[in-house]
């Protein structure tokens, strides 16, 4: 086994990450291949949690946007991280990978309601658990969900996967070829530079909670590996 870095991690995957370039919905291939990653991470003894977003089917603001009921189009949204969360339990079962899904919503037909302690014990048993259903409430987003799940479980860092880009920019590099990596930020700086890296809630209780944040290109081979392992990928967020 190699050197660690992190011993419990809460990995946050983007809806739009199980879409692959088809933008929307699940593309099998590219969720069996997600899956496939974690289990090489699993394999190493890690204890793993992931929060998966659900933009790939529904966006509450895009809702709202349309004249919906915000608090109605965000309840949309948590039941699309749901569907997601089901999928990717199939996927690592596949794998022989053990697994549970809670959700922040009961649903006690197909997944666990949320409970802190029993997650914890399940990740203790080598299980991985997947926390759907963003915070069970409308306004927060699944990244104030995946920083919220990480203090509750003590995980030592969110590895925050992205469909694409391999870190923080100081702009979209997809817009400015001028914007510069940063391999190192503090907490501070994500606020301060408004970086956009997650929504200002989230970026605040992680900094209020002094965790750790890990920004890397989820679509490159080996990744997530790399990272719990301690090497530089993407961008690394420490420090208050």
């Amino acid at each position: 086994m190699s050197e660690l870095k992190y011993k419990r991690v809460v990995l946050k995957l983007s809806g739009e990450a199980l879409a692959g370039e088809k933008g929307f919905g699940i593309n099998p291939p590219v969720i069996k291949k997600i899956a496939e990653e974690i289990k090489d991470v699993y394999n190493e003894g890690i204890q793993i949690a992931i929060v998966v977003g659900g933009g790939n089917m529904w966006r509450g603001e895009a809702g709202a946007e349309m004249g919906m009921e915000r608090s109605q189009a965000d309840y949309i949204g948590m039941l699309s991280t749901i569907m997601n969360g089901l999928a990717l339990q199939d996927n690592l079962e596949s794998l022989d990978v053990p697994t549970r899904l809670q959700t922040s919503i009961e649903m006690k037909q197909i997944a666990e309601p949320y409970i802190r302690r029993k997650a914890v014990r399940h990740l203790e048993k080598g299980r991985i658990v997947i926390f759907s259903g963003g915070t069970g409430n409308p306004y927060f987003s699944t990244d104030t969900a995946a920083v919220l799940r990480a203090a509750e479980i003590d995980a030592d860092a969110i590895l925050m996967a992205k469909n694409g880009v391999d870190g923080i920019y100081s702009a979209d590099p997809n817009k400015n070829a001028d914007a510069i990596k940063f391999d190192h930020l503090t907490q501070k700086d994500l606020l301060e530079k408004e970086l956009n890296v997650m929504d200002s809630t989230a970026s605040s209780l992680s900094k209020d909670n002094d965790i750790p944040l890990v920004v890397f290109n989820l679509n490159k081979s080996g990744n997530i590996k790399k990272v719990v392992e301690g090497k530089q990928i993407g961008t690394v967020v420490e420090g208050k």
